[in-house]
């Protein structure tokens, strides 16, 4: 990959869906990214098993960046993360966990990581619509970098995980960040809101995002 970035490198990102061509890739930039080794089912599971939103940023063919996450019901989160949301959202509510976003290092700082996220949320929203109320990650606590790109974009540190990583032998501490706004605001009220709005300014008009299909070819 160049070590030259363009100021327009944004304006020439493709999106595209992971495939299992993309494996070898994958592994290379996981490695570069993160201290955690993910076992080859990981990398299996993430470019075939459609549970998972694997979303690729392209420039010029080559992967710069990409988003994993699961959208799964409330009930199915991890134990340590039963209280993302309160027990009085019904059964079938569901939530979002990043399992992973990265983007290469020359890339960064180019809008390709919120670009990444927002395909995520549009996902969400023709996909999942007025079920899903939160999207969740967790996140080294020494990774300073990461938790303010997220605070940045509407996240709060939810919990603190004592000892949840194991990094080379090492355990370390994680955090687990949420975005529990807009989806976490019930339907009910948020129709009153835009209601409200409109009344005050009967032009204005929150209009819904249309989906983006992506495809898994190379």
């Amino acid at each position: 990959m160049t070590d030259v970035v363009p100021p327009t490198a944004l304006s020439e990102i493709k999106l595209r869906l992971l495939c299992q061509d993309d494996i070898n890739s994958v592994k290379v930039l996981c490695g570069d990214w993160f201290p955690i080794e993910y076992p080859d089912s990981w990398y299996h599971d993430i470019t075939s098993n459609k549970k998972f939103f694997s979303l690729a940023a392209t420039f010029k063919g080559g992967i710069v960046g990409m988003i994993v996450a699961e959208i799964k019901g409330r009930t199915k989160v991890h134990k340590e993360d039963g209280d993302i949301l309160a027990s009085s959202f019904p059964v079938d509510t569901q939530v979002a966990y990043i399992l992973s976003l990265g983007v290469v290092k020359e890339f960064r700082k180019h809008g390709i990581g919120s670009l990444l996220l927002d395909s995520l949320k549009d996902h969400i929203s023709t996909t999942a619509q007025d079920h899903c109320k939160a999207i969740y990650l967790h996140v080294l606590t020494t990774n300073l970098t990461a938790i303010h790109f997220y605070e940045n974009r509407d996240f709060k540190q939810h919990h603190y995980l004592p000892y949840y990583y194991s990094i080379r032998g090492v355990l370390k501490d994680g955090s687990a960040l949420a975005s529990l706004s807009p989806c976490s605001i019930p339907q009910r009220i948020y129709r009153q809101a835009q209601s409200l709005l409109r009344s005050f300014l009967p032009w204005s008009g929150i209009s819904s995002k249309s989906g983006i299909e992506y495809s898994r070819t190379m």
